[in-house]
């Protein structure tokens, strides 16, 4: 029986959940958790998602289902009728990509569940620097969040958001996933396709231009591979 503590960590099957759950496996034993919310590359996020759960030997795994982002719409990665566009690393405007209030979704399931459990930390790789400019990816965000957390939860729970890559940039994640010996291998970023990553959508191209900075080699297969850089 191990006598760690017990940390969530949400995991979409990318490069900086995967770096997250690098940094919690450290300290914590993992209960790792992914949602199928009808996103275009489910299939294969939900294949990186186990693939570096046993990689890292998680205690737990939970992986829940819904459509209801996909009812609502309002994003090209639930709505197959608006395009993914393609990449634009220095946006005025956020993109077609963000999905409506998911992180605040997401991390009350996790909350949840961390309740349940007895966990007493959730870990997200979340980002705002570096990011496509979703509002859910800032670190105010989690701040408030942890405040909701205290008052919506019983008193004798414990329990706060960790935001570790939240100030950092893609190379930076990068070359720390490295250190940390993270499986980047086994990971999935394509916002566009589950077979080949595309190599110029949103998430594609910061992940390129994050290894193009960092000086190292994605061990992934794209279709494309442009300097981004």
């Amino acid at each position: 029986m191990s006598d760690r503590k017990l940390a969530v960590v949400l995991a979409s099957g990318g490069m900086d959940s995967c770096v997250v759950t690098a940094i919690a496996s450290k300290n914590y034993d993992l209960a790792m958790l992914h949602l199928n919310y009808g996103q275009r590359t489910e299939r294969r996020e939900l294949k990186a998602f186990n693939d570096i759960a046993d990689y890292f030997k998680a205690k737990y795994k939970l992986v829940l289902n819904t459509d209801f982002f996909r009812e609502i719409g309002g994003s090209s990665l639930t709505d197959e009728k608006i395009e993914v566009s393609l990449a634009n690393l220095n946006p005025k405007e956020i993109p077609s990509s963000y999905v409506p209030f998911r992180n605040a979704n997401i991390l009350s399931m996790a909350v949840a569940w961390a309740e349940v459990l007895g966990a007493e930390k959730i870990f997200i790789g979340a980002v705002e620097e570096d990011s496509s400019g979703y509002p859910d990816c800032r670190k105010i965000f989690y701040e408030k969040f942890n405040e909701l957390i205290k008052v919506g939860t019983k008193p004798t729970t414990k329990l706060k958001v960790e935001t570790p890559l939240i100030s950092l940039k893609k190379y930076e994640i990068i070359k720390l996933g490295v250190e940390l010996n993270a499986p980047f291998h086994l990971t999935w970023s394509c916002y566009k396709d589950e077979e080949v990553a595309c190599g110029v959508c949103d998430s594609c191209a910061l992940r390129l231009r994050g290894f193009q900075m960092a000086g190292i080699d994605d061990p992934i297969i794209y279709r494309v591979k442009p300097k981004y850089i």
